[in-house]
């Protein structure tokens, strides 16, 4: 099979119909083979009806369907786990991602031989509030990530070659760092094609600007330490602990050292108490310790939980 299109959604009753079309008329002008999998997290309106409908009359089509609202990573992640095209390609169920870019899409992949490729949106029909505090992710997830050429992290529309979907863990909220991801994997064959956004044409957007904003800077530093540490949560905690407990062991000295000056000056009245290096030592020691037991228990445990990804999933058609 050539390519797989992984839809994730929520409540988009208006645009499935539409979008599947659209994609059908582009897959069969090029003569691709192909699957289309829409992924319904939850949605409380017809959306699983219909895509039960369009399934009962397209072969191509399949659905996963999750009891409860879960969130764009998990659809993704049950997305990319039944995918069985070369190519995986991700869009949104909005119509603001369009089919038409599909094709160079794939030849990017195939012929070009990158192992992943975004879709950037230059010109965006968003509100202010979504766009600003992209553009500020955007800036900080270059930097962090070291994936210079990326413009926009989070475009939903994005190709991946098969192999990049089934090395990857996708969870929580980090579908926003799937190339992130995707580089820590040892796929860093990562390019950039600028694609056509549309207005929306039907409902609202479902993600808040200033949520997304904050939640992005927060799961960016996770990625950021578990790349660098998650194998060995000990280098950081380990080192961090050991740290404060000799600069807690060397404020304990200097106190033993000024006692005994004290006592040697005849002044026997002065307690250890009284010296402020008595208090930074002993909270020094104690965080130290704390630390390093955290970085211990943390290499035994690791970072992988196995229910991590255990979603419950009502149907599949």
């Amino acid at each position: 099979m050539d390519i797989s299109v992984v839809v994730p959604l929520y409540n988009e009753e208006e645009s499935i119909a539409e979008l599947y079309a659209w994609i059908a008329r582009v897959m069969n002008a090029n003569d691709f083979t192909y699957e289309v999998i829409f992924v319904n997290d939850g949605s409380t309106d017809r959306s699983w009806q219909i895509i039960e409908d369009l399934q009962s009359k397209h072969s191509e089509v399949k659905g996963i369907k999750f009891r409860r609202n879960y969130g764009k990573s998990p659809a993704l992640y049950c997305g990319f786990k039944r995918a069985e095209g070369d190519v995986v390609i991700t869009m949104d169920a909005d119509l603001q991602d369009s089919p038409d870019e599909i094709p160079e899409l794939y030849r990017m992949i195939v012929k070009d031989g990158f192992d992943l490729v975004s879709g950037y949106k230059q010109k965006r029909y968003d509100p202010l509030s979504k766009t600003i505090p992209t553009n500020l992710f955007n800036a900080t997830a270059r930097k962090v990530s070291g994936i210079k050429n990326l413009h926009d992290f989070n475009c939903g529309l994005k190709a991946y070659r098969k192999d990049v979907v089934k090395s990857i863990e996708v969870y929580g909220e980090m579908h926003r760092y799937i190339p992130y991801l995707a580089k820590n994997a040892g796929f860093d064959k990562i390019g950039e094609k600028v694609v056509h956004h549309q207005a929306r044409k039907y409902g609202k957007t479902k993600f808040g600007g200033l949520n997304r904003f904050f939640n992005g800077y927060l799961d960016l530093i996770t990625l950021w330490f578990l790349s660098k540490f998650g194998v060995k949560p000990m280098h950081i905690f380990g080192c961090l602990g050991s740290v404060m407990f000799i600069l807690g062991f060397i404020a304990a000295g200097v106190i033993g050292i000024n006692k005994i000056y004290d006592m040697y000056c005849g002044n026997h009245y002065r307690l250890i108490t009284d010296s402020p290096y008595f208090y930074i030592s002993l909270t020094l020691m104690l965080l130290g310790t704390q630390l390093f037991l955290a970085g211990f228990v943390g290499e035994l445990i690791s970072r992988n939980s196995p229910e991590r990804n255990n979603y419950l999933i009502e149907k599949e058609i």
